[in-house]
C-alpha cells in the first residue's frame, strides 16, 4: 500500500514546480470563485492541497489577509515559502494529512481545494474529508472543490482516481452543503495534454436553512 506521505514527497523532490501535470501559472477559475463568494479581505481561507501552487501569492495579491496553505508534503510547502519570500510570513502553513488535521472548530470562511478530493478513491476517506470541511468551516461558509471531471484522466501521479460530475461531486458533501455553483475547466498541462475539471461551489448550511 502506497504512503501518502512518503509518494508526495518523492513527487516534489524529483519534479519542478512546473513540471507536475496540475501545474497552472495562475489558477483563474479558483480565484473567480473565491472572488465569486464575497468573502472580505479579512476572511480567513484555506488551500487544502496547496503544493507549489501560486494561489496564496494571487490571493496576498488581491488584498487578502488572512489565508492558510495545507499540503501532506513539507517539500512542497518549502519551496512556496522561498518562492513568497518575506510574504510567507503572511501564510499560515498547515503541514499534515487533511482526513485527520486537528482543524479548529469554524475555523474558516472559504476552504478550496483544487485537486485532493479525487485522489481519495476509498469512501471511507472521502467520509473523513467531508467532515474534516463540516467541522473547520464555519456555518454559511464557503466550499470550493475541483476534482477530475468524468472525461478525465483515471491516473495521476501514477495513482489512481475517482472522477466527477457536479452532481456526483455535490452528492459526496450532501444536503448540509448547498451548492451554488458548478463549472467544468479544461485545463491545459505543462506537457501539452487536456485534463477536465470539475469545479463545485458549495455553501454550508446555517442552522435556520436545515
Amino acid at each position: 500500500m502506497v504512503d501518502p506521505k512518503l509518494h508526495w514527497e518523492q513527487v516534489y523532490r524529483t519534479k519542478s514546480p512546473t513540471e507536475v501535470s496540475w501545474y497552472r501559472p495562475h489558477l483563474e477559475t479558483s480565484l473567480e470563485l473565491i472572488a465569486g463568494t464575497g468573502a472580505t479581505r479579512d476572511a480567513a481561507i484555506v488551500d487544502i492541497g496547496a503544493g507549489e501552487s501560486t494561489l496564496v501569492d494571487d490571493l496576498l495579491a488581491r488584498g487578502y489577509r488572512n489565508l492558510f496553505a495545507m499540503d501532506l508534503s513539507s517539500t512542497a510547502l518549502e519551496v512556496a515559502k522561498a518562492r513568497l519570500g518575506a510574504d510567507a510570513a503572511r501564510i499560515g502553513w498547515l503541514c499534515g494529512d487533511v482526513r485527520s488535521y486537528p482543524f479548529d472548530r469554524h475555523r474558516f470562511d472559504v476552504w478550496h481545494d483544487r485537486a485532493v478530493f479525487h485522489f481519495l478513491t476509498g469512501a471511507d476517506d472521502r467520509a473523513a474529508y467531508v467532515r474534516q470541511v463540516a467541522h473547520a468551516v464555519r456555518p454559511g461558509g464557503h466550499v470550493i472543490v475541483a476534482t477530475f471531471g468524468p472525461e478525465g484522466p483515471t491516473r495521476c501521479s501514477g495513482l489512481e482516481v475517482m472522477r466527477y460530475g457536479p452532481e456526483a461531486l455535490h452528492d459526496e458533501f450532501g444536503g448540509a452543503f448547498r451548492l451554488v455553483e458548478h463549472r467544468t475547466e479544461l485545463h491545459r498541462t505543462p506537457g501539452g495534454s487536456t485534463q477536465q475539471f470539475t469545479y463545485c461551489y458549495c455553501r454550508v448550511a446555517e442552522p435556520a436553512d436545515s
